[in-house]
């Protein structure tokens, strides 16, 4: 009959043949069967059910083994024994493993035949051992599922007692193991069936003997409140939750929440998990545990943790607002109404405290635009009813996830523990194309100054893998010595700080190197060109090269040549219309809000004035002073300061020429002439007599209020043109009673200042006065001179989101600026009216900055082609954006304001702005091709991160797939330190202040 059997399965016959003759076989088992024939029959069909080459094969070892050993049981209970049992359990079966799903099918197949025979009884106590040593083994989703279903069909393979707790545990630790691959459907479906089984026979096993129950549980938290960053538990493990029975919720988080070896770090580990188990497509109650465990933080006040799951998991959340929004909207429910409503008001409760992510934030918007949006108070209401304030100044314990770049190409910035303000000017600085490439093509080669630092960012900025660029070597070289490690600062001032160091690094290494001995040598006479200019050769070791030369530029540094400008500050008095000027030079202009535009009060009667102080960046006195009654015409006849509640908003090119308009010197701040030698009534006016090639604006938006001795921020809309003209007054030598001049860069000089901090007007009775001399004094100090207007087009903005002068939040817009003199928008395409002297018609000719309209046909920058060359730098995200974002993000976003804004010169016809050739031959308007030291850095780093790829790639190989996040939204900047009201309350802020007059977020 075996013989038969075999013959059968290796001939050529068709099927239906083969059919037939199984179907004698089986009638066969009825007869008289010698033992040996059994016995080979058995092996037959054991090894056509664990080595048959198909189905077909298998089916037939199945029929066959059965009909036998039901007709010959004493025969096959020889055969099945427990040393074979053992043997496959151990060894398993020919070429076929041990941990072959197929051996627990063959011995699941055979219990049930001889679930009758005594002998069964000893093979239950060998399956008993082997179960609780094969979960150990870590086995595959597959064979645990065979396993759950044999041991759930024979409960006397179970191990008991200790061994009972034990298997569970380990069962439990063999799902955290658990993984899958699968993109299909199909497979998909099968890992969950496959998963759903082994946690069904742990459900069993607990209703069975509850004792297991518990230790069940602790061996879950124990994996899924592991630190360690080597193992990331399955997300198979929701599995287990649907079988927790929920009346023992209140006891086990009561126990959970309460015990003191339970690290923070363990619990905000375990709760972020538990939130990915959300995504389980079969999980039952994981909601109802997640709200039992947050509330029972909040009960103990650990909030802490609660915080930092919050920002952890903030991003996680914030994709499928929309959807969800969108399903609430049309599911047709009674309560999904009255939800929806709830769900938004909590939506803007969020964004209010979670502001400075308009990426996110835009399409969340637009899906709740036509419902009702809570007022502000309102909002602090709500944040505040369980509010959570942090006890500790402990950043989250998870890492910075570092995923792929995104499609911008561009390289984000690590925030390195509230470094938004130095991530957000860097990245404003290397969208500065022309600076960029004159910073790479620098010879710097064996130096250690801040300006070799930059340069080496710039480079991993442009041309490293990472998806996020840790500047932490920069950070420590470019931090003010005042800024605290780890506290929130002011970005204005950390740049004027740093471009204040470049330039006297530079200017010191001139001074050392022109101190060395120079040896004459034949290369001398090529060294210089015809204007005198250095070559690069001359300095390598610790000067600064220049790559690229300039006429007319001698001794300036590269700061000056690329940021810096003059003003001319010239004081008439009015007594005897003696004029007195003064030359400065600057990197940026800092522009105050009139006081009567940032009150939200009308013009005011004339009255006693507050003498001006002298601010540092960030300080405006604008909230306390008391506005005149009367204006000058000229500055009347272009801006209006009125209630914002009636007029459009002011224009950068309003407070440029609010910057520049005429202020009257009078009573306490009368001006001292010396031709009278007295105190006398004076007109102070200011002018741009160089205009820098990236002209750089800050928006004094913190104010002190000296009557309610607070600091506020200034939440006024700006309008942000993409391009504008600056009035530049040419260079003129008046008549002039006394002038003097002050060293290169020094900008924070009390007479600059006194200017920004208040722009006094001339009474009502003064008025005709006042326009009188204006004949006679302001046009004699422009006289000699033209003014040229120059065109600027806008190329990044630094927004700064939050309501308090001491907390918040920077990102910052970036443009892709298509060559250094920004050919996308050159001045041409924009009518000037030429008056026929040289000089662009403007509504103020003596101090007007205009925004530029371009004719109808032009481009603008946020249509069409050019909609994707706007970036938003938010720390490591970025991402494409448009102008248009750029332009509504205060009406979108009241809390998020333009800050810093940086503008590019325009080349005019017939001019080249950035003349010349660098070293290596190529133009300023390519990019330099990256010198051998830096090469070799950026190198040596994308082959580190290859290699912490490759590492990632085979652990999660080896490990379960997780969706935990640990992105934390603005990076660490809204973590408060102790005491603070943060963001929403308008108060606290990371470092506080150190002086009165210096503002730091």
């Amino acid at each position: 009959m075996d013989k038969i059997l075999e013959g059968l399965v290796s001939s050529n016959h068709s099927v239906p043949v083969k059919r037939a003759i199984v179907k004698k076989v089986v009638e066969a088992a009825e007869k008289e069967v010698t033992e040996e024939q059994c016995r080979a029959l058995f092996t037959l069909t054991t090894r056509l059910i664990l080595l048959g080459e198909d189905g077909f094969q298998k089916q037939i070892g199945f029929q066959v083994l059965e009909a036998y050993a039901r007709y010959h049981r004493p025969e096959f209970e020889c055969f099945f024994s427990k040393e074979f049992v053992l043997s496959l359990l151990q060894q398993g079966y020919g070429q076929l493993d041990h941990k072959d799903p197929a051996i627990i099918d063959y011995i699941h197949c055979c219990l049930r035949l001889l679930i009758s025979c005594p002998s069964v009884l000893e093979i239950f106590s060998i399956i008993q051992v082997e179960v609780l040593r094969m979960v150990c083994e870590r086995p595959e989703p597959a064979l645990c599922a065979r396993l759950g279903t044999l041991l759930s069909d024979f409960v006397q393979c179970i191990p008991r007692d200790k061994s009972g707790v034990l298997f569970c545990q380990q069962l439990v630790r063999t799902i955290s193991y658990f993984h899958c691959f699968a993109s299909q459907e199909r497979e998909l479906r099968e890992y969950v069936g496959q998963v759903t089984k082994v946690s069904t026979l742990l459900q069993n096993i607990w209703k069975a003997d509850p004792a297991t129950l518990l230790p069940s549980l602790q061996e879950v938290f124990a994996i899924i409140s592991s630190t360690d960053p080597s193992f990331d538990p399955s997300i198979a493990l929701a599995s287990l939750v649907q079988h927790i029975p929920v009346q023992m919720i209140t006891v086990l988080i009561k126990s959970l929440t309460t015990d003191q070896n339970v690290k923070d770090a363990s619990m905000t580990k375990a709760l972020c998990r538990m939130i990915d188990w959300l995504s389980w497509p079969l999980a039952q109650h994981v909601d109802t545990w997640v709200i039992a465990l947050l509330k029972g933080l909040a009960a103990v006040q650990k909030f802490t943790i609660l915080i930092d799951v919050t920002l952890l998991k903030i991003e996680l959340v914030v994709p499928h607002v929309v959807h969800l929004v969108q399903s609430l909207r049309t599911d047709g429910l009674s309560t999904s109404k009255a939800f929806l409503l709830q769900f938004t008001e909590l939506i803007h409760c969020m964004m209010y405290q979670y502001s400075g992510f308009p990426d996110l934030y835009d399409h969340i918007l637009e899906a709740i635009k036509d419902l009702p949006k809570p007022e502000e108070e309102k909002i602090k209401v709500v944040l505040n009813q369980s509010a959570w304030t942090s006890q500790s100044n402990s950043f989250a314990s998870g890492l910075v996830r570092q995923a792929g770049k995104s499609e911008t190409g561009k390289t984000g910035l690590v925030n390195l523990g509230n470094t938004c303000y130095m991530n957000s000017i860097i990245q404003t600085l290397f969208m500065a194309t022309d600076f960029r490439r004159h910073v790479l093509s620098l010879q710097l080669n064996g130096s250690n100054t801040l300006m070799k630092k930059l340069q080496l960012l710039f480079a991993f900025l442009a041309h490293t893998q990472r998806a996020a660029y840790a500047p932490r070597n920069f950070l420590e070289a470019s931090r003010p010595p005042w800024f605290n490690v780890g506290s929130q600062q002011d970005c204005s001032e950390y740049l004027r700080f740093l471009l204040d160091r470049l330039h006297e690094e530079e200017k010191t290494l001139e001074v050392l190197e022109s101190a060395k001995p120079k040896v004459s040598s034949p290369d001398d006479t090529n060294s210089k060109d015809q204007t005198g200019q250095t070559s690069p050769e001359e300095s390598k070791e610790s000067s600064f090269t220049l790559a690229e030369t300039k006429p007319g530029n001698d001794g300036r540094t590269l700061i000056e040549r690329m940021f810096g400008g003059k003003l001319i500050t010239g004081i008439r008095c009015m007594q005897c219309n003696c004029i007195s000027e003064k030359e400065e030079p600057f990197t940026d202009l800092s522009l105050a809000f009139c006081p009567s535009a940032t009150s939200h009060n009308g013009p005011q009667h004339e009255g006693p004035s507050e003498e001006p102080k002298v601010l540092c960046q960030g300080s405006v006195n604008g909230g306390s002073e008391i506005a005149e009654a009367g204006s000058a015409k000229a500055l009347a006849s272009n801006v209006h300061f009125v209630p914002m509640t009636n007029d459009p908003p002011l224009s950068v090119p309003d407070l440029v020429n609010y910057f520049l308009a005429p202020e009257i010197l009078d009573e306490d701040n009368a001006y001292f002439c010396e031709k009278c030698n007295s105190l006398h009534r004076a007109e102070k006016t200011m002018k741009v007599v160089s205009a820098p090639e990236y002209l750089i604006l800050t928006l004094l938006r913190f104010s002190y209020d000296a009557k309610c001795h607070v600091r506020r921020k200034i939440l006024d809309n700006v309008t942000i043109p993409p391009l504008m003209r600056l009035p530049v007054h040419a260079p003129s030598t008046p008549s002039q009673c006394s002038s003097s001049s002050s060293s290169p860069l020094q900008v924070d000089s009390p007479e600059s200042s006194e200017n920004l901090a208040k722009k006094l007007k001339p009474s009502q009775n003064d008025e005709d006065e006042a326009e009188n001399e204006r004949i006679d004094g302001t046009e004699q100090i422009n006289r000699g001179g033209e003014i040229q207007s120059v065109p600027y087009v806008l190329s990044s903005v630094v927004m700064h989101s939050g309501i308090s002068s001491e907390s918040g939040h920077y990102y910052s817009y970036g443009r892709n600026i298509n060559g250094a003199d920004g050919t996308q928008h050159p001045a041409n395409h924009f009518a000037l009216k030429d008056l026929g002297n040289g000089q662009a018609e403007c509504s103020l000719s003596t101090c007007s900055a205009l925004s530029i309209a371009p004719e109808q046909g032009d481009t603008l920058p946020n249509s069409g082609q050019e909609a994707r060359d706007w970036l938003l730098f938010n720390d490591s995200r970025v991402t494409f954006t448009s102008f248009q974002s750029v332009q509504n993000i205060t009406n979108r976003f009241p809390k998020d304001t333009a800050y810093v804004l940086m503008y590019r010169k325009q080349e005019l016809p017939g001019q080249n702005i950035n003349g010349g050739l660098m070293a290596n031959g190529t133009r300023v308007n390519a990019e330099p091709p990256l010198q051998k030291e830096l090469l070799d850095a950026i190198i040596k780093d994308n082959k580190l991160y290859l290699q912490e790829q490759e590492l990632t790639a085979r652990t999660q190989a080896l490990q379960a797939p997780s969706s935990s996040c640990s992105f934390r939204p603005n990076g660490s900047d809204d973590n408060n330190p102790p005491g603070s009201c943060g963001p929403s309350g308008g108060g606290g802020g990371g470092g506080g202040f150190n002086t009165i007059s210096r503002l730091v977020f």
